[in-house]
């Protein structure tokens, strides 16, 4: 097995409870937070508690990524584990990019919220005004950020899968109830590999059924941030993929990231089942904005900060971006604006975890805490999901939470 890195190198002290470094105010998310340096000691001490339970949660359960726990910006543990080409035998490294599969979507979601910022669109505008040919009336790009548009999933509808509809009607006392019913799409299904272009025109031309009526429920939607990559290309006169280059991965200093498209098809990296079988190449491999993404645990680390210093978007924006917009169910879960929310009696957990194929992705923020756990992985394995309740040795509280894949 291979042997893991601490950072720093440490021996594995137990240390007293009192030596615990401790953050008692809660940070309000409006506000650009200062990134305090933490010292050697704490260093070493968060990287103690983290290293069994990396052996636990990933290593003893056939982990196959890359990992960064931070505190305050700062490294506090990593590691690279395993193979990036199983045929090849090559090694994860920290230059190594994976696939962050859905989040992604993150990205696309502060890019609708920067050009917002510059005037050059409203979030509050109808998707007709950019996509003229868009199909289906009334719905916003904001019902596109929060999964509330009602839209079909492409995913689905574009192999010939069935579509889940919901309607909300009175029954025989007069109550309104919510009655789901299966539409099954028996048009035929996308041949070639399908572009961002031919999604919506795929909509077009086959009278996809919307799920529902638009802003009266939420349903995870990929579609919803395939549309938004459109509409930046829209808004910027330049393809998605450029356009991230420029002006997301290069001015934050990501130097290994970028976005898959269509010209990338002949460097296509397999991830894996568990059982290292390769998965071939996928029709619906080069769209973008829900997924596509690719990246590394420190150039995602280089987006925790710049947003923690609002050098991307503006606080009060991040702010907009937090709240949560899915309020049909009570509860402790919820979405932003491209985000996954966990809002607690003293913690706001900020995250997006991703799943395509055999890549997983996890990118946990804990506010409060100004702490960060990245997990990648190119080879499947649920385990990497249940790994965020690292987040115990930042708070001091056992994670009970559930995140949703």
């Amino acid at each position: 097995m291979q042997k893991f890195k601490i950072i720093p190198v440490l021996s594995f002290l137990v240390l007293a409870c009192s030596n615990t470094p401790t953050n008692h105010t809660t940070k309000t998310i409006a506000k650009a937070v200062s990134l305090a340096p933490i010292t050697p000691k704490e260093k070493e001490y968060y990287a103690a508690l983290i290293a069994p339970l990396y052996q636990s949660m990933l290593l003893q359960k056939g982990f196959n990524g890359a990992i960064i726990a931070a505190k305050n910006g700062e490294i506090v543990f990593e590691d690279y584990h395993g193979l990036y080409n199983y045929k090849t035998k090559d090694s994860i490294t920290a230059l190594t990019p994976f696939h962050i599969a859905s989040t992604s979507k993150t990205f696309t979601a502060m890019v609708i919220l920067h050009l917002m910022e510059q005037g050059k669109l409203n979030i509050e505008d109808n998707v007709k005004q950019y996509l003229p040919t868009f199909p289906y009336a009334n719905i916003t790009i904001k019902n596109l950020l929060t999964h509330r548009s009602a839209l079909a999933n492409y995913v689905h509808f574009m192999d010939g899968g069935s579509t889940i509809q919901t309607i909300r009607k009175k029954n025989k006392k007069g109550k309104t109830i919510t009655v789901r019913r299966v539409i099954s799409n028996k048009k035929a299904a996308f041949k070639g590999i399908a572009s961002n272009n031919d999604v919506l025109q795929y909509m077009i031309d086959h009278k996809i059924a919307l799920e529902g009526n638009s802003n009266s429920f939420f349903r995870y939607c990929n579609t919803n941030y395939a549309l938004l990559a459109l509409i930046i290309e829209k808004v910027t006169a330049q393809d998605f993929p450029r356009y991230m280059m420029d002006s997301v991965f290069v001015p934050l200093g990501m130097k290994s990231s970028f976005v898959f498209s269509k010209k990338d098809t002949a460097n296509y990296h397999p991830s894996y089942q568990p059982n290292w079988a390769a998965f071939k190449f996928d029709k619906l491999d080069c769209v973008y904005g829900d997924k596509n993404v690719y990246s590394t645990v420190r150039d995602l680390l280089q987006w925790d900060k710049a947003l923690y210093a609002g050098k991307f978007v503006s606080p009060k924006t991040l702010e907009m971006a937090f709240a949560g917009y899915s309020n049909e169910k009570k509860g402790e879960h919820n979405y932003g604006l491209g985000w996954r929310l966990i809002t607690k009696p003293n913690q706001t957990i900020v995250y997006h975890n991703g799943w395509w194929h055999g890549n997983n992705a996890v990118f946990q923020r804990l506010i409060k805490d100004t702490a960060t756990i990245i997990i990648l992985g190119n080879k499947f394995n649920r385990n990497i999901y249940t790994a965020s309740k690292m987040s115990s040795v930042f708070t001091g509280v056992a994670d009970t939470t559930k995140t949703i894949e």
